[in-house]
């Protein structure tokens, strides 16, 4: 029986989201007949490193954000000689790097939003942007930290002193329109969901995590032409950053003024969500594949890089 030892939790903002995604995969590989050895991520990595031996067959990354997903416990798996599912060292820290991440999606000839890194003593001293614009950190997912300031709002100056992400912002152009994700798999685009925020605003972290904070509508309801370019898109983006395993893009789209629209790739996340209001299960089940199975999967696609 193949021995898979789940790391969820983490230190990252997103402990929380991480340990549901790591609730819901050690009852599902449980379910699909592996062996499961859970592994809850404190600051004692040693007690992690305790934990991991005798060395399991496979381990399963359900952490998320710093830690998790951007290069370093890949790096620490791949000095152990351990196969884990997701991407590499590579591809986790550019991902994560959002700054990073856009240039290379922009050299590869994919649509992303106009802006530029600024430092917080800049966003506090004027508008770095035309009105109406996004601040967000380099280094987060899960929507932590991305306020959207538009015109007559006060809330810059408040933003950039208490702003606890570094001593930089990435700032971005706002697009108007509808929030878009497509899932991919292996070399593999699932299906395009809509995103509708019950909040009205955008898709924060209350709307991914809160029960009834968002609905999902897929596949989504737009033009042919752009469904087909956001899959193309995505496994683009995929294979621009080196990815394994499953990935999600996230796609602004704005058809304000009639579809086709404009299409603007935001990001890829290299650790998609496991939770039960998770895109990526969604996704997979409407394509005829449970949960248990996708878990499964995403276990035969484990690799270690050395």
């Amino acid at each position: 029986m193949t021995r898979v030892a789940v790391l969820y939790g983490g230190l990252s903002a997103e402990r929380a989201v991480s340990l549901t995604s790591g609730a819901q995969v050690i009852a599902a590989l449980r379910e699909a007949g592996f062996e499961v050895v859970p592994i809850d991520v404190t600051d004692d990595i040693g007690a992690m490193i305790a934990a991991l031996s005798p060395r399991p067959d496979v381990v399963f990354n359900a952490l998320h954000g710093r830690f998790g997903e951007d290069g370093a416990i890949q790096g620490l798996l791949d000095l152990m000689g351990i196969p884990y599912t997701h991407s590499g060292v590579r591809a986790s820290a550019v991902a994560m790097d959002k700054a990073a991440a856009k240039a290379l999606f922009a050299a590869a000839g994919l649509p992303v939003a106009a802006g530029r890194i600024v430092d917080i003593a800049e966003l506090e001293a004027g508008d770095p942007l035309p009105l109406p614009y996004v601040i967000k950190p380099l280094n987060e997912g899960s929507s932590v930290g991305v306020t959207i300031i538009r015109a007559g709002d006060n809330r810059r100056v408040d933003v950039a002193r208490s702003w606890t992400f570094g001593p930089v912002a990435l700032v971005e152009e706002y697009i108007p329109g509808r929030e878009l994700t497509v899932a991919v798999m292996g070399e593999r685009a699932l299906t395009v969901t809509e995103i509708l925020a019950d909040a009205g605003v955008f898709y924060d972290y209350e709307s991914k995590y809160a029960a009834g904070g968002s609905r999902h509508v897929l596949p989504a309801v737009v033009h042919p032409d752009i469904a087909a370019q956001a899959k193309d898109i995505a496994v683009a983006a995929h294979r621009a950053l080196g990815c394994r395993g499953a990935t999600r893009c996230d796609f602004r789209y704005n058809d304000t003024n009639g579809e086709p629209g404009r299409l603007v790739l935001l990001e890829i996340n290299t650790q998609p969500g496991l939770t039960p209001t998770s895109l990526l299960p969604e996704q997979a089940a409407h394509l005829g594949m449970p949960f248990p199975a996708l878990c499964a999967w995403m276990v035969e696609n484990a690799a270690c890089r050395m």
